[in-house]
């Protein structure tokens, strides 16, 4: 059914499964470090758009999301490098929840 346009749709959540499974340290630390690296310069690529749009734009907000990024990369590090010592795998579960909401923007 169509609304001005618009899709009506009864799901306003989905999940998605991005990564499942045991992987070695080293193939942990491929997975979870891209996925950290690629969100980190989405970020990155947010403050310099803003910035091109507004150079006295306040990108603490970026900024500080940058910042925790970088913390938890280290704490991946800190964990897989226990695993690794141990002779470990690690086993990751990444489920993705996605949701319809209101624009807050």
């Amino acid at each position: 059914m169509e609304t001005n346009g618009l899709i009506k749709s009864d799901k306003i959540m989905q999940k998605i499964q991005l990564v499942q499974g045991e992987f070695t340290p080293s193939e942990a630390s491929d997975v979870i470090m891209s996925l950290i690296d690629e969100k980190i310069n989405f970020h990155h690529n947010q403050r310099l758009q803003k910035w091109e749009q507004n150079h006295k734009h306040d990108s603490e907000e970026l900024e500080d999301r940058i910042k925790q990024l970088e913390k938890e990369k280290q704490k991946t590090r800190e964990f897989i490098a226990n695993a690794k010592a141990l002779k470990k795998n690690i086993l990751i579960n990444g489920i993705l929840e996605i949701a319809i909401v209101e624009n807050l923007l």
